[in-house]
């Protein structure tokens, strides 16, 4: 629920709730400051259900249902953003990468991994469709290991496969838990509030204008930042005349490479397990893997897509294996579409992957292999951190426009590959200290 109208004047506006934005406004309401939070989405509580998740996951790729060369873009439009629909994996920022930007972003990573539940997976929590396919990577001589995960081990249920659609019990971790400690501390939230510009007066961001209701509001603050995601930040940037109609970004494509196999340790709910619970990253190759196993309704939609209805009822018996590539960046985000088509080199990019998969799944003994068209969760890039004057924002995060900051995926200086989360919670804590400094 909303905190009520804004009618006072605040410290920082903050555009987006996700890990950026949620990191950004606890640390400023740690530190006293007057916050507000404009969040699209709603805050409901989250149920666990596929048709809640589908009210929450947004899809602005052009084509991403009639040809596989589409472009799937998720965007989670709710209070946590895509750390409500992402599978919790924990994968450490490149702090080299920053460091060469002016970003030392090592405190503040020390910092979120002692707050935060992170941590592999026990043995337990593993899967038999994960265990077999780590077996089997192993037995290839390929180094799988299992990937750190932002759940709770003590409350996280095995056979279930509801981390995926946001969990309803606690175990897993996304940035409701910061909003609700910023809220704690007194920073305000607006739900249901869809930013339209920035507000601009003598050049200098002083406010958000936004519609919720039927009708246009304001609030003004003497520092905004948004965080409304890799497309959501672009756009908004255009809508107030400060950025181009179309940006180029990386996404981060994903295939899924799936066979069936036999012989596996009977269960309830065969098929429903932790995903990405282990997978080894090449990242001279720009590749990741890990194993994928979906829910049902997800594993059989996959299958319906490439014509492979002969797999539709072998969910519970199916391997499925992540590829991801770091694509090169290009493509475009309109105000209404996002548009980002395969490369030459993304392509080949997906047949080595493709061709380790299946190498993989070979190791294990699945049959009836096919693959998934590919699709992205991690868009970014369009308004990357770096030096000198072209530079979107420079090494605080700061935009040419005064007073105007961005804090989620579309400030990340170039594609690694993997997924931002952990990477974005700590450019959110260092941002809010800056904030704090310069107030």
């Amino acid at each position: 629920m909303a905190d009520g109208p804004a009618l006072q004047r605040y410290d920082t506006v903050v555009v987006g709730s996700g890990p950026g934005g949620a990191s950004v406004a606890e640390t400023l309401a740690r530190q006293g400051q007057r916050v507000l939070v404009l969040e699209q989405g709603g805050s409901a509580p989250l149920r666990g259900t596929l048709a809640q998740m589908a009210g929450i996951a947004a899809v602005p790729g052009k084509g991403a249902f009639f040809h596989s060369d589409g472009s799937l873009l998720v965007r989670g439009l709710t209070a946590g953003g895509t750390s409500t629909l992402n599978f919790a994996t924990a994968a450490a920022p490149p702090l080299e990468r920053f460091a060469a930007l002016g970003i030392d972003l090592a405190p503040a990573l020390a910092e979120c991994r002692a707050e935060l539940p992170i941590g592999p997976l026990p043995d337990e929590l593993l899967g038999p469709l994960a265990q077999r396919i780590m077996q089997a990577a192993r037995a290839a001589g390929l180094p799988w290991q299992k990937l750190d995960k932002m759940i709770r081990p003590s409350i996280c249920r095995t056979g279930c496969w509801r981390c995926v659609y946001g969990c309803p019990y606690g175990a897993k971790w996304s940035a409701r838990e910061l909003l609700d400690a910023a809220r704690l501390r007194g920073a305000h939230l607006v739900d249901h509030a869809r930013a339209t510009r920035v507000l601009l007066e003598q050049g200098r961001a002083v406010g958000v204008e936004y519609a919720r209701d039927g009708a246009l509001h304001s609030v003004r603050a003497a520092s905004v930042v948004l965080a409304a995601g890799g497309i959501g930040s672009p756009r908004l940037l255009h809508a107030s005349g400060l950025a181009p109609r179309s940006l180029p970004f990386f996404s981060d494509p994903v295939i899924a490479v799936m066979g069936t196999v036999e012989g596996l340790p009977g269960q309830s709910g065969a098929g429903a397990e932790v995903p990405m619970a282990a997978g080894m990253a090449l990242p001279d190759d720009g590749l990741s893997f890990s194993d994928l196993t979906l829910p049902k309704p997800m594993y059989q939609a996959f299958a319906l897509q490439v014509g492979r209805v002969d797999r539709l009822f072998a969910h519970g018996r199916t391997l499925s294996i992540m590829v991801k590539i770091r694509d090169a960046a290009g493509g475009g985000i309109g105000p209404r579409w996002a548009d980002k088509r395969l490369q030459p080199e993304d392509r080949a990019r997906f047949k080595r992957g493709t061709e380790l998969a299946r190498r993989i799944l070979a190791e294990a003994g699945a049959r009836h292999v096919f693959q998934s068209w590919h699709f992205a969760a991690h868009p970014g890039g369009a308004l990357a951190v770096g030096r000198g004057g072209e530079a979107a924002v420079d090494s605080d995060l700061r935009s040419a426009t005064p007073g105007l900051y961005v804090c989620d995926a579309a400030v990340l200086p170039a594609p690694w590959g993997l997924p931002p989360t952990l990477t974005l919670l700590a450019l959110g804590k260092r941002l809010g200290r800056r904030l704090v400094e310069l107030s």
